[in-house]
């Protein structure tokens, strides 16, 4: 089988913006596009070298019927084809997985992976049931009302949270503390002038207007990101009645874009930036637990990539997750005997927000960096996503120089 590699620096994100901010009013493909063609340009890749892609979207937009044929053409790669996959939270590491197996299957050698989704006015959708009373038919928010409601459990997302909340015995003090945690790491992130999220953000971004014409305001980075304190933690409230999980101990909807480019080792040092750092994919799982218990779910996920890696836990280097609520920290943390505060160094999607589809994408991405800082290393990421299910990777960094 065909061991699967990422060129070094052959990847990149926008900023998130919280919803309703600077990316609202962009069409989130054609958006993704703009970034995809300067990104490329930046690293000197040319789209024609791309025999594969694969599109990660979990809010419709219009026209996204076409998805991903429609963003490998904008990018002038009008030769590729490839699917669009939508697995809500857990889509950023579905779509590697999928463009992995494109590659290790002999069908491809160099694919594009691309997550992109704006949760901000996301699209009211009208069901028509011509034999219903009157034929009137149902509506959602495809956003607010899937958020507030899993129709096979009958619950929110944040109830879940809370049923793992009270299985862990995570009172409110001990996620206020994880959560202050979070953004100490994200500060890191944002140290002498945002250098880390330089490795793979182009900053300061400019933001085009719906035209892509002229530029309509610049981001220093991430947007939207609350000034958060131990005194401002302990005054939040618990959401529901009874509960521990406030609104500061949870992620908020957001905008934006990742990719990753996958290949062969061969053509990997054809395409990266460093060829003595050498990446490889080594695993993915998926996992679903009981009903009503997602942000447990990265835990039998991550057992899984594990084990199609042939690795444990102790062998893990550093640890990604996506953490809609800062609970899965703690559950995740209390399952492997880990040392939650070692989780997620220079940010997560509890602290830079949750466009869906991108989420994963870029937690793997900050991975990857953060092992490329270490020297090299073992890495993991794990995240839940709608359903009680999550996805997982393992991944590997040899530095050389």
């Amino acid at each position: 089988m065909q061991d699967i590699a990422i060129p070094y620096g052959a990847y990149w994100s926008t900023p998130f913006a919280r919803w309703q901010g600077s990316l609202s009013h962009l069409h989130s493909l054609s958006f993704a596009a703009h970034v995809a063609r300067q990104a490329l340009d930046k690293r000197s890749i040319d789209a024609s070298v791309f025999d594969h892609g694969v599109l990660g979207m979990t809010v419709p937009q219009k026209g996204s019927f076409y998805g991903l044929p429609w963003l490998m053409g904008s990018i002038g790669a009008d030769h590729v084809a490839g699917p669009t996959i939508s697995q809500a939270c857990a889509t950023g590491a579905r779509i590697l997985q999928s463009a992995a197996s494109e590659i290790r299957e002999g069908h491809a050698t160099v694919a594009l992976a691309l997550a992109a989704d704006r949760t901000s006015n996301g699209p009211h959708i009208y069901y028509p049931a011509p034999d219903g009373p009157g034929g009137t038919g149902a509506h959602e928010n495809w956003i607010l009302d899937n958020v507030e409601r899993d129709p096979l459990v009958g619950v929110s997302m944040l109830q879940t949270a809370e049923n793992v909340a009270a299985r862990n015995r995570a009172d409110l003090g001990r996620q206020n503390a994880l959560t202050l945690r979070r953004y100490q790491q994200y500060a890191d992130a944002t140290r002498d002038d945002s250098a880390f999220l330089r490795r793979f953000m182009d900053l300061p971004f400019e933001v085009p207007d719906s035209r892509f014409r002229r530029t309509v305001t610049t981001l220093q980075g991430d947007e939207g990101i609350h000034d958060t304190t131990a005194e401002g933690l302990a005054r939040l409230k618990p959401v529901l009645p009874g509960g521990s999980v406030t609104f500061g101990g949870q992620t908020h909807p957001a905008d934006g874009s990742t990719a990753v480019v996958l290949t062969t080792p061969e053509r990997a040092r054809e395409l990266t930036r460093e060829p003595q750092i050498d990446i490889r994919l080594l695993g993915f799982g998926q996992g679903r637990v009981e009903r009503g218990y997602m942000p447990a779910a990265p835990i039998p996920a991550a057992e899984r990539a594990l084990r199609a890696a042939g690795l444990s836990i102790g062998d893990i280097d550093a640890f990604k997750t996506h953490n809609p609520f800062i609970v899965n920290d703690i559950a995740f943390a209390d399952h492997f005997g880990l040392d939650a505060e070692r989780i997620n160094n220079y940010g997560c999607s509890l602290v830079w927000g949750h466009p869906q589809g991108p989420t994963g994408l870029r937690s793997i991405v900050e991975l990857i960096e953060e092992l490329v800082i270490r020297g090299g290393g073992l890495g993991l990421f794990t995240g839940c996503a709608a359903g009680d299910s999550a996805m997982s990777v393992v991944l590997q960094v040899k530095d050389a120089r």
